[in-house]
């Protein structure tokens, strides 16, 4: 005798919302995709859509929010660890995201690279993990000298190894081992600076000798870390 079976699960709205968003983009385009298109395609009405997301751009977006939550609960609970394998760990929870859905990944990415809006988009989503790793770094290096300064700085390099490698890998179409590449990537950051150090400690890891360097704001990085290497040659003879 065949066991009955009840109804299907429905998928979650936020979930069928963004999934008829972007078919929609990819078949039409982002611009000419509209929100009455969108809820059209997904059965509902607009109060739905604008209930789980506030614009056509977060709809494309739809995991960030969830993986930002993951990484605030995983660095509050992340005390008496090396921070910065704190946030390198940190990172992972992103990548993780990326590489649960590789063609949903790679689709996106090619889509943000068509639509200036959605680079801008994503750009912000971006400052918005750095901001949240730089915040658990300030409270660990309280304290010390340059505390937060090194907190931006950590961060900051976290955020450009774990994206370089990323987008490498997303520009691959998703081939190969993203894991490893981020790995590989975030490790130059723990060479750099992990220490094992914690709050009470970071200072005791700050070379003696100092160069001090005044550099226009609106200076390029890249000519920024010329003048770094330059001026860290010159102390060396």
């Amino acid at each position: 005798m065949t066991e009955a079976r009840g109804p299907a699960k429905k998928a979650p709205m936020r979930e069928v919302l963004a999934k008829a968003a972007f078919q929609l983009f990819l078949e039409r385009g982002f611009e000419q995709t509209t929100v009455d298109d969108i809820v059209a395609r997904a059965g509902v009405g607009r109060r739905s859509f604008f209930r789980y997301f506030p614009s056509k751009e977060d709809a494309v977006f739809p995991d960030h929010e969830r993986c930002l939550a993951d990484m605030t609960a995983f660095l509050e609970a992340a005390d008496g660890v090396d921070p910065v394998d704190a946030v390198c760990d940190a990172a992972r929870i992103v990548l993780r995201m990326y590489a649960t859905n590789p063609e949903f990944s790679v689709q996106r990415y090619r889509l943000t690279q068509e639509v200036p809006g959605l680079r801008t988009y994503e750009l912000s989503v971006v400052r918005r993990y750095e901001r949240t790793m730089a915040g658990y770094l300030r409270g660990r290096y309280d304290g010390a000298e340059d505390g937060s300064l090194r907190a931006e700085v950590i961060a900051a390099a976290v955020v450009a190894a774990h994206n370089n490698a990323l987008r490498s890998w997303l520009r691959s179409g998703g081939e190969g081992d993203a894991e490893a590449a981020v790995d590989h990537a975030l490790g130059l950051v723990r060479e750099g600076w992990g220490s094992g150090a914690t709050s009470g400690d970071v200072a005791d890891d700050v070379h003696e000798e100092v160069v001090v360097m005044v550099v226009s704001k609106r200076a390029p990085m890249w000519r920024v870390v010329q003048r770094v290497e330059s001026a860290l040659g010159q102390e060396s003879d």
